[in-house]
């Protein structure tokens, strides 16, 4: 993401057909991290709720995708604007992109920048709403995705990666998406958490994760993106895309180890997939700003303190009341603002020459400015993200037809059936009938004597029992269960 200091003329002469041909891999690997957040989320929440969620995160690409045509990608990233907080209009609708060379991406076609920048966009709203798991009403969401990725993701982008951007001129180094990403994702989940207030039994009800298969699913898909997230931020096929893909690898499986070790001494000495998966998201997120600037040593570090600090900022949603459901701020919100600040430490003037790029480095090169700038860029994106965020749904709120919170029926027969009329499981239960009740047993059915049962199909385990019944015998009936 960060530009190269040699920039090329605006033809099409210096595009490299193996540039090209990396960025658009790596723009289909963040793809399949919308799905892959959708499946982490829908594994985390209750089962009545599944659906919805994998749900709204791929309609988040679609209308995100939309928005990004229309002036999404010239406001976030426009290398003509002259102001430092928003960029103009010059490629609405993508007009004037083309073949022609981003500033920030030279060696590739600006269509092919486009694109790949469009999956970082729509991928963003997506995280923000798992803090609005299980009581937000889909149409607002919807609407919420396209309003708040104009107001609050695209300026943010742009402060961070275009030319102009303040954050970018002041030397804030965010080489995949720290702060427009995961700071901006995590705080914007606070907000939606705090406005939406608390889902119905929280503090004395236990929510535990209802697919712990999803939950490693989901991981899998996001891993295997992050390769093209911050290997591709190199926006070229070199060695710098290479060592970002290394670090992301290592960050993350050193964040889903130390997370594990110490949830293993919390939890009564028991290990947890749902603990390694958590972990390693949160070095994935830690390790994004700085996936272009550090050492692979370095990113044991950003893995472990990520691991760690994110898993303790887990608790602080029953310590001060708030109801983050699926922990999008204690994972990409705080774990963004420790990667931002790590990389202030840990940038090296030798990564990021790999490709020619020259810094002043972290704390490691005796750059001791970095560390501050690190954190404005972080204060700065938190701050907007979540005060803007909050603004957005509190006007929401007072627009007929767009209040967020569904209603309290809708909550307890969840999201799934109560704004999509869909259900992600049917259960089937076996009910022996008046002729069977009092003779029904193993021995009999040893015997082969098969005696008729009702086989109810459930939708779930509180809109109870659908209209699908038949009469089967206890021998066929014997093998479905729950």
């Amino acid at each position: 993401m960060t530009a190269l200091l040699k920039r090329y003329d605006n033809d099409t002469s210096h595009i490299d057909s193996g540039d090209t041909a990396w960025i658009l891999v790596s723009a289909a690997l963040v793809f399949i991290m919308s799905p892959g957040v959708g499946y982490f989320y829908s594994g985390m929440a209750r089962s009545k709720n599944a659906v919805s969620l994998v749900f709204l995160c791929m309609v988040a690409m679609a209308v995100v995708s939309v928005q990004w045509v229309i002036w999404g990608y010239s406001l976030a990233l426009s290398d003509t604007a002259s102001n430092p907080f928003i960029g103009n209009l010059s490629y609405g609708l993508l007009l004037n992109v083309g073949d022609k060379p981003h500033a920030n991406a030279p060696s590739i076609p600006g269509d092919v920048y486009a694109v790949f920048q469009c999956m970082f966009a729509a991928l963003t709203p997506a995280l923000a709403l798992g803090g609005a798991a299980e009581r937000v009403r889909i149409f607002p969401a919807i609407l919420f995705c396209f309003v708040w990725t104009t107001i609050v993701y695209d300026p943010i982008a742009y402060w961070s990666w275009a030319p102009k951007g303040w954050m970018y001129v002041l030397g804030s180094l965010d080489y995949a998406g720290g702060t427009p990403v995961h700071i901006a994702s995590g705080f914007a989940a606070l907000a939606f958490s705090i406005v939406l207030g608390k889902r119905k039994g929280f503090g004395y009800e236990k929510f535990e994760p209802h697919n712990y298969l999803n939950i490693i699913l989901g991981t899998s898909l996001l891993w295997f993106g992050w390769f093209g997230f911050n290997g591709g931020s190199a926006v070229a096929s070199n060695g710098r895309a290479g060592m970002a893909s290394a670090v992301t690898h290592i960050a993350a499986c050193m964040g889903g180890l130390s997370w594990s070790l110490v949830a293993y001494f919390r939890n009564g000495y028991k290990f947890s997939s749902f603990h390694f998966c958590s972990g390693a998201i949160a070095g994935l997120v830690a390790i994004t700003p700085g996936s272009g600037f550090v050492a692979p040593w370095a990113a044991l570090v950003f893995g472990a303190v990520a691991g760690i600090a994110c898993h303790f900022a887990v608790d602080f949603k029953e310590k001060f009341g708030y109801d983050d459901a699926l922990d999008v701020f204690a994972v990409h919100g705080v774990g963004g603002v420790v990667g931002n600040l790590l990389t202030g430490i840990f940038a090296s003037k030798a990564v990021a020459a790999l490709n020619g790029t020259e810094i002043d480095g972290g704390w490691i090169d005796h750059h001791w400015k970095q560390f501050g700038y690190q954190l404005a860029g972080s204060c700065a994106g938190a701050g907007w993200s979540f005060v803007v965020t909050g603004l957005i749904l509190l006007i929401f709120n007072y627009i007929p037809g767009l209040h967020l919170r569904i209603h309290e029926d809708g909550e307890i027969s969840g999201t799934d059936f109560a704004e999509m009329g869909e259900h992600g499981y049917k259960y089937a239960t076996i009910e022996p009938t008046a002729l069977g009740r009092d003779n029904a047993s193993l021995s009999g059915l040893e015997q082969g004597n098969a005696r008729p049962a009702t086989l109810t199909f459930e939708d779930n385990e509180v809109s109870g029992k659908s209209s699908v019944t038949g009469s089967v015998s206890q021998e066929k009936a014997g093998g479905v269960g729950n």
